[in-house]
């Protein structure tokens, strides 16, 4: 060993190997579905404890954001519905993105299935809690039931092993992302108020910074805070939901990396032989323009789009929407809001179309797509596999508690909704694990019989 190394401490190596598994932790699905299922847990029993006026007092507390004369004044709730959760549609802009470049919705031969399977577990649903919610202000939660939960749902398939084939995933991955994609489209179709042109001409604003940061050729994505909160104000301003300035965002983020003479790889190349040649030179004060090109060199390597998703999903995942659950999924049993007429109307509709509506309308449209010979089923995805995807597609949980806030104004008929979803994702998660259960007990010259009918295999995102 050179003299000019040194041995790490035993301190540092326990370090090290602990860091490492936590970091392997993190990157295991199931675990992000089971910190959301612990925080909504955490809120429920919150709320119905002998502390629950804590609860609305703690989200209800003022928070000041502002620089000079420019000051806003929300409270905690809104600041993590309307501010937090942007981050969150970030992400979920950034995968339809990827999804639409090279994923399941870049090829529409392959995109059909998934297509037609997340249409149809839009429409049954909505029909579904429409027949036991027709009339008055329940009528407008028809969108609630309709969304679901990619990070949860994907994370209860994980539970179930590497035994369920890997084209059921896939095909659950590019359902969920349709189905981001149709609640996005709801949210700003029939969930935002009267639009104020002038918020337009402001967000117009923040787009155009973001090109021409682009074009400029500007990597960090620090630079890109600035220009991103003047869309979420344009938004704003102009009463639609301001979190779909995360979906803006995320579907103008490069999927190529910036143009440059020289490749990322070969840059790393070079400026790693510098450093070698400069260290055993003894030239330690001459580093600072290799390791600059390093750093640059290595935020090239992958496209903006897929550094930005990955550096975020950890945060999203283990911090934005637990926080959003523990904030929203506070229902006080008691009766700590008096109840109103139709409110379990509105928890039966919502709870009934999660677990038979989604399974049902992804199911059948999947059916129909398949025997009118437009589409066949992808390699490996048998119809109990369709069927496995169909129950967990019935997860709403973050998406359909977010909608259901913006449906219902009265306070009893969204607590109802918000206990109709809870209870429904519930249910719907343990049908997908039996069902997943006993799917991967059956056996194989059974699956294999079940997917007589295929197509080429979808790629992964």
């Amino acid at each position: 060993m050179s003299a000019s190394l040194r041995a790490p401490s035993r301190t540092q190596l326990l370090t090290d190997r602990a860091f490492a598994t936590l970091d392997r932790f993190l990157h295991i699905e199931a675990v992000s579905g089971i910190v959301l299922l612990l925080a909504a847990a955490i809120a429920l029993g919150w709320a119905n404890s002998p502390w629950s006026d804590s609860y609305d007092a703690v989200w209800h507390t003022p928070v000041t954001f502002g620089i000079g004369s420019l000051v806003s004044t929300q409270s905690l709730h809104f600041w993590i519905n309307d501010g937090l959760m942007t981050v969150f549609f970030l992400v979920v802009g950034m995968e339809i993105r990827r999804e639409i470049h090279e994923g399941a919705l870049s090829d529409l031969r392959q995109a059909g299935l998934p297509i037609g399977a997340a249409l149809g577990g839009v429409v049954v649903p909505a029909l579904i809690y429409l027949a036991f919610n027709a009339e008055g202000a329940r009528l407008h939660g028809w969108a609630v039931p309709t969304a679901t939960d990619i990070a949860f749902a994907v994370g209860v398939l994980a539970l179930l092993g590497r035994g369920i084939p890997g084209n059921v995933r896939i095909f659950l991955l590019a359902l969920a992302i349709i189905d981001d994609v149709i609640a996005v489209l709801i949210i700003a179709l029939f969930y935002s108020g009267g639009l104020e042109p002038m918020g337009f001409a402001v967000a117009g604003a923040g787009i155009a910074g973001v090109v021409a940061l682009q074009r400029m050729g500007i990597g960090s994505a620090w630079a890109y805070v600035v220009p991103g909160a003047i869309v979420w104000v344009g938004l704003l301003m102009t009463g639609a939901h301001p979190t779909l300035a995360g979906v803006v965002l995320g579907l103008l983020t490069p999927v190529l990396s910036t143009p440059s003479r020289q490749r990322p790889v070969d840059v790393l190349s070079r400026a790693a032989d510098e450093l070698r040649h400069r260290t055993q030179a003894g030239e330690t004060a001459h580093l600072a323009g290799p390791l600059r090109d390093v750093r640059q060199a290595q935020r090239e390597v992958l496209p903006p789009v897929v550094r930005v998703q990955a550096a975020l999903h950890p945060w999203v995942a283990f911090a934005v929407m637990p926080i959003f659950a523990l904030a929203n999924a506070g229902v006080a049993f008691g009766g700590g809001t008096a109840p109103a007429e139709g409110a379990s109307w509105v928890l039966g509709g919502i709870g009934v179309a999660l677990v038979a509506g989604k399974p049902l309308g992804v199911v059948a449209a999947s059916w129909v797509l398949v025997k009118l010979g437009w589409c066949r089923l992808p390699a490996g995805v048998s119809w109990g596999g369709v069927v496995l995807v169909g129950l967990l597609a019935g997860i709403g949980f973050t998406m359909a508690i977010f909608i259901a806030m913006l449906a219902f104004d009265d306070a009893a008929l969204l607590a109802a909704a918000k206990l109709g979803v809870l209870g429904g994702s519930l249910v719907a998660a343990l049908l997908g694990l039996a069902w997943g259960w006993f799917f991967l007990r059956r056996a194989p010259n059974a699956a294999a019989a079940d997917n007589a009918e295929r197509c080429p295999p979808l790629r992964l995102p």
